[in-house]
């Protein structure tokens, strides 16, 4: 009558007449099922049942793994906090540091979301060294135009930080997070590019620090004790300061690192100025932790070369905390290249790309604990061993890493770590494999407990929500019969080795063709990471006891009108979120940018509308809106740009139709699938990292071999190094830019608020269309498909209709795209 996991068992049964009760202890196979208190009250009935009337008034308990069914109910699926298992929440009395980062320039604070909190989370493996075979290669398969190595990569970096983020948690990744294969590093040790400069009152400080020297760094070479760092005393004025300028070999964005010796003497409040092509961010840092490591600040627009007044990074000994030490190293800007040799190479590929045994070197953690604990001739072990080390390194005493757990590390409190892969199998139906999730409720030294003495039942907790929440969400919007697998309890490495709560995710199967249509989706990775955002929401929000809201969705309808004397309104619409009725805003942020300049820090608007006072002529403005609550801030809208002319010209309207993201096209037969895209490349959200190279075997019949001949879905690695242009929603820039050459003033729209007819054609003499790739594209399954409707249809009926009264009364019509044609 209940769902029974594949190889459960009944161990033994207890049946104490006395009492009446009946105890059954069952094997762990039982436990890999989720339970609810409706569940397990449906289940216990339902043994009474089975046994008869003799046994129907006994009190029947079931165990699993020594647990209570009741037990392994997470707190959060309680109905009551009397029910609650305190034994797995932290203790509200432990004073935590304050906030490591903070963006002063961002006067919005998501009180109802994670600010503060502090999550550790990777992307699969990644490219590494092979000893044996004396070559790098990747930890798994080429299959399906993806590798495991990069496809958890296209969901973390492009959507689940940013969302994190966004709901104000700091996030700590392992492996490289910047895209750009460019590096520059400033320091007082010397730079590879770019200027160190000092004013004021700086001293040695007394231990190491970092020093780039000469890579590729060899061995376990750590380049954070091969320099010096530089400190300050603080004072209430900005007397001293360092100035980091760096030398960019190309324009383009770089994420910004900086680096600190911290003590229990630094301030808490260092003060960091990023000047870069949008304006000038300040942030403030905790020196008090986490330093002697890279600390990502945010990644921002800079131009080629040397400019100071736009490309900097300064740090001043202004502090609220006069006669304490601020603390300066080196600043990096910058993914840049790999840096670790192997055998007299390095992997000749980007650091993102690399498995986090290399960038954790880089990143200054101490090799024998956390990332060489295989003697340095096992990169593939020491990788994932690592992870969870590291995780451990960031908190430090009394939950440092496992071979030496009161190590000082960097007294960062982590609240979560995930472990975020896909997973082989293959079903031969258009069955998919599913989501399966990993946690450990016993450390490598097999201890139920942390070493902060919690209950590790919280991994339990956090791994059923997570589950809980991406399954139920894929469920509603994409395939009602998305599979559940286990929650499973194992020890895996990066399942046991954090101490902290934790998880590992097998989102699903990478080997499974009907799995890859949903994973290499724009749409799907955007929900799914959206999903787990969510789940660590709800999950941090019990273990702190906060109210919690979910940030928004993006806004929708953005429109802008230019008034004859350059005044600007912008108008949009709020978008309502079916999955999550928290998630409206309440607020909303501006983002402009000039010209060819990066975005300004945004300003905060209270409606959905707003009027720009007279703009100047002959430059281009570019607009963005996000929406607010107090659970944080949505991803960006598309980008629409205005230019004033200031004559008599008529100003033509740009509207931007290219909305579409989707996956290339496929085949699907009884002997063959695929993708296959020299049909229809598909469309990335904004540019895909996960793509090596076009398929070529599309032969269901086609079995693994090894990983370089994987069978079914094997693809080329032609393209694994490079990053794929896809939609970047700014279209309207480049066209306006044409419309300006001609003199002429320009509005721009979206088609949302032309199909709706917020704007009429009929206002324009002239309008410019982009269409793009848009055309028509279908979900995965006719049940999507059914319930919201096929996607991105270049010219919908009413568009239609519009488009024909335009013309037919006199109107001028430009249109450029690829469907224009086939999709009519």
């Amino acid at each position: 009558p209940f769902y029974i996991p594949p190889a459960s068992k009944v161990d033994s049964i207890e049946v104490n007449d006395s009492t009446m009760n009946i105890l059954l202890s069952t094997n762990k196979r039982f436990s890999y099922r989720p339970f609810r208190e409706g569940d397990i009250s449906e289940i216990y009935n339902d043994i009474r049942t089975f046994l008869g009337p003799k046994y129907f008034d006994y009190d029947v308990q079931i165990f699993s793994m020594g647990y209570s069914l009741e037990e392994l109910i997470p707190n959060y699926y309680r109905s009551s906090v009397t029910q609650y298992d305190f034994s797995r929440i932290p203790d509200s009395k432990l004073k935590r540091p304050k906030p490591l980062i903070t963006n002063v320039s961002d006067s919005f604070i998501p009180s109802k979301g994670l600010y503060g909190n502090n999550i550790a989370l990777w992307h699969s493996h990644g490219w590494y060294y092979n000893y044996s075979s004396d070559r790098w290669l990747w930890q798994r398969a080429r299959l399906f135009e993806t590798v495991e190595d990069l496809g958890p990569l296209a969901y973390t970096v492009p959507y689940l930080i940013p969302m994190l983020e966004n709901s104000g948690a700091n996030v700590f990744v392992p492996r490289e997070r910047d895209i750009q294969t460019n590096e520059v590093v400033v320091d007082n040790d010397g730079s590879t590019s770019g200027d160190y400069n000092e004013f004021g009152n700086w001293y040695n400080g007394s231990e190491q620090g970092f020093g780039y020297g000469t890579p590729p760094y060899s061995d376990n070479l750590n380049p954070f004790i091969e320099g010096t760092y530089r400190y300050s005393v603080a004072s209430q004025t900005n007397i001293s300061s360092i100035e980091y300028i760096p030398e960019f070999p190309e324009s383009g964005e770089y994420a910004v690192y900086i680096s600190y010796h911290h003590s229990e003497e630094n301030i808490e409040d260092a003060h960091y100025f990023i000047y870069h092509t949008g304006g000038i961010t300040e942030f403030t840092v905790n020196q008090t932790i986490a330093g002697e490591t890279w600390i990502y600040l945010g990644t921002f627009q800079f131009e080629f070369g040397k400019n100071p007044a736009i490309g900097k990074v300064k740090l001043t000994n202004e502090s609220d905390q006069v006669g304490r030490i601020v603390t300066a190293d080196a600043v990096r800007f910058g993914g840049g290249m790999g840096l670790i040799e192997r055998n007299g190479t390095t992997s000749g590929r980007p650091k993102y790309v690399e498995s986090a045994r290399y960038y954790l070197q880089y990143a200054g953690m101490i090799d024998s604990i956390v990332y060489n604990l295989n003697d340095d001739i096992n990169d593939y072990k020491d990788d994932y061993q690592c992870r969870g080390e590291w995780v451990n390194y960031l908190v430090g005493d009394p939950s440092g890493p496992n071979l030496k757990r009161n190590s000082t590390g960097l007294g960062i409190p982590i609240d979560i770590s995930l472990a975020f892969h896909t997973d082989a199998g293959i079903t031969y139906n258009d069955t998919v494999i599913g989501t399966l999730g990993i946690y450990s409720i016993e450390d490598i030294n097999k201890e139920h407990y942390f070493p902060n003495r919690k209950s590790r039942l919280a991994n339990r907790d956090l791994t059923d929500i997570m589950q809980t929440q991406i399954v139920e969400d894929i469920r509603a919007k994409y395939d009602p019969s998305w599979r559940r697998r286990y929650l499973m309890e194992a020890q895996y490495s990066e399942a046991a080795r954090p101490n902290v709560p934790s998880t590992l995710l097998e989102l699903l199967s990478h080997q499974n063709f009907v799995d890859v249509k949903f994973m290499n989706d724009p749409h799907y990775r955007f929900d799914v990471s959206r999903s787990i955002y969510k789940s660590m929401l709800r999950f941090l929000s019990l273990q702190f006891g906060f109210e919690y809201l979910v940030q928004p969705l993006p806004v929708t309808h953005l429109s802008t009108s230019l008034s004859k004397d350059g005044s600007v309104t912008l108008d949009w619409q709020p978008q309502s979120d079916p999955l999550e009725e928290t998630a409206f805003p309440t607020k909303y942020k501006l983002y402009t940018k000039v010209n060819n300049s990066g975005f300004n820090n945004g300003v905060v608007i209270d409606t959905n509308s707003i009027s720009i006072s007279k703009v100047n002529p002959g430059v281009i403005y570019s607009y963005k809106v996000t929406a607010l609550n107090d659970g944080g801030e949505s991803f960006p809208s598309e980008v629409l740009s205005v230019c004033w002319m200031n004559n008599e010209k008529p100003k033509v309207l740009v509207i931007n139709g290219f909305d579409r993201v989707s996956l290339p096209a496929m085949i699907e037969s009884d002997e063959f699938t695929g993708f296959v895209g020299v049909i229809d490349e598909g469309v990335p959200y904004m540019y895909d990292i996960g793509y090596v190279g076009s398929q070529h075997e599309f032969s269901l019949d086609s079995k693994w071999a090894t990983d370089d001949t994987p069978g079914h879905g094997a693809s080329y690695a032609d393209m694994e190094t490079s990053i794929i242009a896809g939609n970047t929603f700014d279209f309207s820039f480049p066209h306006g830019e044409a419309l300006k050459e001609n003199g002429y003033s320009f509005e721009s729209v979206s088609d949302e608020s032309v199909f709706d007819s917020s704007v009429f054609l009929s206002n324009y003499n002239f309008v410019d269309l982009i269409l793009g790739e848009e055309k028509e594209t279908h979900w995965q399954r006719p049940f999507a498909d059914s319930l919201w409707g096929t996607r991105y249809k270049a010219f919908p009926k009413v568009f239609q209709s519009q488009l024909k009264n335009y013309l037919e009364n006199g109107g001028n019509l430009f249109v450029s795209g690829s469907y224009i044609g086939s999709d009519l």
